[in-house]
């Protein structure tokens, strides 16, 4: 690790950061509607971007500072192991194709903002889209924590923030945070669909480079994976066991393609997804990125790479996050080491900016305007929901100024547990109104709470919680606790609906019909106000 602070990357770093800041403001004018005080044009970029905007900002959304940062840290710590983030995002792709077209119809003809604006229009029950709310939120929250960390993980490589007083050492990630808050507030989701162009060229451009000039550095791919090799076979004295290994074993199979299955499943139900999907102008918008799209799949599959890398070099942290950047400060001159910094920080302010809005979109619209201001007009709608993409901000910074970095990290991979259990009644609910709702909500709690016990009290090699796999009921394998959650939700769900249905306990009225989830733009029909959730014979088909 190179002593003070690399002038040279850290200037090169401040004039990309400076760059996407104006961008960022200059975005509150670009493609701006003459009604701009809605949730329609601040929230969801007025449901006007085409193909090539939404592919940026989905790979915006979904490609974080956190995967930069992340995945190849798996692959330094453990191995092969790290790498299930490509088969995940690859099996995504062909489930997300089948329900997402029929996502953005409904949405787009009943003027739906969030997931959970649908599930109460389908099924009639705020209790229900409440739940689904609350748990987009708990998902969200540790999510913009972590890219936050990821621009504190460059900023310490770099050697900027040092010192004892923790005014000095956190001041650059508080200006980071200021810049990104004051630009949100004012473009809403148009400043990070501007700004993802940016984003993922410099990502393209960092890991092409970095995955031709370090195997050169390094001499070659043979000698990195034998060097990775030899330092995964070392035995850890405190375990007994090796640090990791080239290639999954036997026994972790299950564990492997469970979580890879668990974690595509839940990938696209995240409310930035979601509010990422809804922001496109058109249905084939959507089918077309769903084809398009697993070429981020290549670019993660290369990435994880520098895992390996990263370990053959030799490269030391004490905290694994900081592997990938300290392996660019080590390789790369200073210059370009500036540029990979960019990616990161760049690559951390896309996301955190459309997960903001999602939050604060879902706590608008599903929180306040059900529960406490039932007659919000559009226009303090916005505005509700600009102060409360801020607050949420603050939450995320506060969570990363004054916990340990692994407490996010939890946090994070509880959210994937958490989102899995909204499978139900959002996809299922796309498809068939069968579920009836109080049998749906029993089934989320229950996936919520073993989830979330199971999670908590599952140790690994490194902490004594928190370690994510668990033994499958039945088979005995070791297996992702999310999974085993969500068949356990899914079990109550049918269960009681049959109960439910058999004892004619009154379900909700849906407000959506059958011609709805095929609806493209420019179809006869008008956006509705969502119907009050009252009891009622059940509809739709």
């Amino acid at each position: 690790m190179k002593d003070g602070v690399n002038g040279v990357a850290l200037t090169v770093f401040i004039i990309f950061f400076l760059a996407v800041t104006v961008m960022g403001f200059y975005a509150a004018r670009w493609r701006r509607a003459e009604q701009a005080d809605n949730l329609d044009e601040w929230g969801l970029g007025g449901r006007s971007f085409g193909t090539w905007i939404t592919w940026f900002l989905l790979g915006g959304d979904l490609y974080t500072a956190y995967t930069f940062v992340a995945v190849p840290a798996a692959v330094y710590a453990g191995g092969a192991a790290g790498f299930f983030a490509v088969p995940y995002t690859i099996l995504c792709y062909p489930l997300v194709f089948t329900f997402l077209p029929r996502l953005w119809s409904v949405s787009h003809k009943h003027g739906y903002v969030t997931s959970s604006d649908f599930v109460r229009g389908r099924f009639g029950s705020r209790g229900l889209s409440l739940a689904l709310a609350l748990t987009g939120l708990l998902a969200t929250m540790p999510y913009i924590a972590l890219q936050l960390v990821g621009i504190q993980a460059v900023l310490d490589v770099m050697g900027v923030g040092g010192g004892s007083n923790w005014f000095m050492k956190d001041l650059p990630l508080l200006i980071a945070f200021g810049v990104l808050a004051a630009y949100t507030y004012s473009s809403g989701l148009r400043a990070p669909a501007l700004i993802a162009f940016v984003k993922d060229a410099l990502i393209y451009i960092v890991i092409a480079v970095a995955i031709i000039y370090i195997p050169i550095k390094l001499g070659g791919f043979d000698d990195i994976f034998a060097k990775a090799g030899e330092a995964f076979s070392v035995k850890n004295p405190d375990t007994g066991k090796p640090r990791g290994a080239l290639a999954t074993g036997p026994d972790a199979q299950w564990a492997y393609a469970t979580l890879a299955l668990g974690s595509a499943m839940a990938l696209f139900l995240y409310p930035h997804s979601v509010t990422a999907v809804l922001s496109s102008k058109n249905r084939n918008v959507i089918r077309r990125n769903t084809t398009i799209l697993p070429l981020y799949s290549l670019m993660l599959g290369l990435l994880a790479m520098l895992g390996f890398m990263a370990v053959a070099a030799g490269v030391k942290v004490k905290n694994g996050q900081l592997a990938i950047p300290q392996l660019f400060e080590d390789m790369f001159p200073d210059w370009f080491a500036g540029v990979a910094f960019a990616a990161i920080g760049i690559g951390a302010l896309v996301p955190a900016a459309i997960m903001s809005i999602a939050a604060a979109n879902l706590f608008t619209r599903n929180i306040y305007k059900d529960f406490l201001r039932p007659d919000a007009s559009p226009a303090h709608e916005a505005k509700v929901s600009k102060l409360a993409s801020l607050l949420v901000k603050v939450g995320a910074l506060v969570f990363v100024l004054t916990m340990d970095k692994t407490v996010a990290i939890n946090f994070q991979l509880l959210g994937g547990i958490w989102i899995l259990q909204t499978v139900p009644a959002l996809v299922g609910g796309l498809f068939t109104r069968w579920f009836h709702r109080w049998a749906l909500l029993a089934g989320w709690a229950v996936g919520m709470i073993y989830g979330t016990w199971r999670a908590y009290d599952t140790p690994s090699a490194t902490q004594d919680h928190f370690g994510n796999t668990n033994v499958i009921p039945l088979i005995g394998e070791k297996g992702y606790i999310g999974l085993t959650a969500f068949a356990l939700n899914v079990l109550v769900a049918v269960v009681l609906t049959l109960v439910f249905r058999a004892t004619k306990v009154p379900d909700g009225v849906d407000a959506t019909r059958p011609s709805d989830y095929t609806a493209d733009a420019g179809d006869p029909g008008v956006q509705v106000e969502l119907p009050p959730a009252t009891a009622g014979a059940p509809g739709g088909h």
